[in-house]
């Protein structure tokens, strides 16, 4: 009796030493909470206690796991998804508030975790081809760079498509061109940033009043279309350009209003769009009729250095993937060009952690409201677009705002 005597006080000894090493866990744990650590989630995956700084409006609940099917299961409970239900993106990315974009830091990840959200089927890998890890394969990557480089031959897909969709019949010309540029990224000081904050300003008369400049002003890269001005319309548009991405026909025309600052995006629509940059990189002289629907710039005052070729990935991506354009063979045809906006957004979406818009909606409703900010055109003037289906654009982009994908600061689209 003795022994068992022992045996049994030493087990109660035992399981004593336990509890009191767990509790000190615990308060270890929450001390370090306290101090702005990581929340904690029990075995489900649901959060148990959040940081008293975070806020979260919108709780996200995944309806696959462990056979709970809606968040009243767990009532008490707020449901994150914990960096091992998601694979590829911090817990704490999805706690902030929504819509906070000027304050509180940059978010890594969050553009593309919320692209995953609302188009789960596009970026899943099939079961099939890949046996393990599946959902780890599905989120929204960055399959392609930002411009075009020396690797744009790799791109199988690139070679198979002729402008706007790719490159094919023009990787002579692409060659030369890059030949003399020599620059594929962005600035060696965005390039170091870990996490970005980009913003696409569109042309809209919608932004105008609004007095956003300087909130605009405060995103890492600021990304302008086309020929729209800044100067003079600062206190709406802010000042800052870090992009001007933009076609033969869509270029500023006049030298002196480029920004000293920023680098000239080139798209190409047309295989003629190739041709003009090379006249404009290697500075010789361009006809402004050459093939082109309007007259375009015969000159553009940046140094190679400063020219950047965007990837014809995200324009078929934006096309066909999103938008829902017909295919039409990999050719230009009747409705199936994206705008430059949605393209631009796509690439952000690539590229950026989190991705604002401003300038973006047509309110076909008020024909007397003006077209763009810089000029007295009304909506009216809008007639029925050849290339563009503006309709189905709409509604992708919607998706994107109502998926908070994007920010819209105008509350235009």
């Amino acid at each position: 009796m003795s022994l068992l005597g022992s045996v049994r006080n030493l087990l109660l000894a035992l399981c004593l030493m336990l509890v009191l090493g767990f509790l000190y866990y615990s308060a270890g744990k929450l001390h370090m909470h306290g101090w702005g650590q990581e929340p904690q989630y029990d075995r489900l995956g649901f959060l148990l206690k959040l940081d008293s700084k975070m806020e979260l409006e919108n709780p996200v609940v995944d309806n696959r796991r462990d056979g709970c099917t809606n968040a009243d299961t767990h009532k008490d409970r707020l449901f994150i998804p914990s960096q091992t239900t998601l694979g590829y993106i911090r817990s704490t990315d999805l706690a902030y508030k929504n819509g906070n974009n000027t304050e509180g830091g940059c978010r890594k990840g969050f553009a593309s975790a919320q692209m995953t959200a609302i188009f789960p089927k596009v970026f899943e890998v099939k079961r099939k081809k890949v046996k393990t890890s599946w959902r780890k394969d599905k989120r929204f990557s960055k399959p392609a760079p930002m411009f075009l480089d020396n690797t744009y031959r790799r791109w199988s897909k690139l070679k198979d498509f002729v402008p706007p969709f790719g490159i094919k019949g023009q990787e002579s010309v692409i060659q030369k061109i890059l030949g003399i540029t020599k620059h594929y990224t962005l600035t060696s000081y965005l390039d170091s940033l870990t996490c970005k904050r980009c913003i696409i300003m569109g042309n809209g008369g919608i932004v105008a009043n609004k007095s956003l400049g300087s909130r605009i002003d405060e995103y890492d890269v600021v990304i302008r279309l086309n020929e729209a001005p800044v100067k003079g319309f600062e206190k709406d548009v802010g000042a800052k350009t870090t992009l001007r991405i933009t076609y033969p026909e869509g270029a500023i025309q006049k030298p002196a209003r480029y920004e000293k600052d920023s680098l000239f995006v080139f798209a190409g629509f047309k295989p003629q769009d190739f041709k003009w940059l090379k006249y404009i990189v290697y500075k010789e002289k361009v006809s402004p009729s050459d093939g082109f629907w309007k007259s375009v710039a015969t000159v553009v005052p940046k140094e190679p250095k400063e020219i950047r070729i965007l990837n014809p990935y995200f324009i078929r991506e934006a096309a066909f993937t999103f938008i829902g354009l017909p295919v039409n063979n990999g050719m230009m045809g009747r409705g199936n060009i994206p705008t430059l906006g949605t393209v631009a957004i796509t690439m952000a979406l690539h590229n950026c952690d989190e991705v604002a818009v401003a300038g973006f909606g047509y309110d076909m409703n008020a024909p007397n409201a003006p077209l763009h900010y810089y000029e007295n055109v009304k909506m009216s003037a809008i007639k029925e677009s050849w290339t563009h289906n503006i309709g189905k654009e709409k509604e992708f982009l919607r998706k994107l705002v109502k998926g908070q994908v994007i920010t819209d600061l105008t509350a235009g689209i």
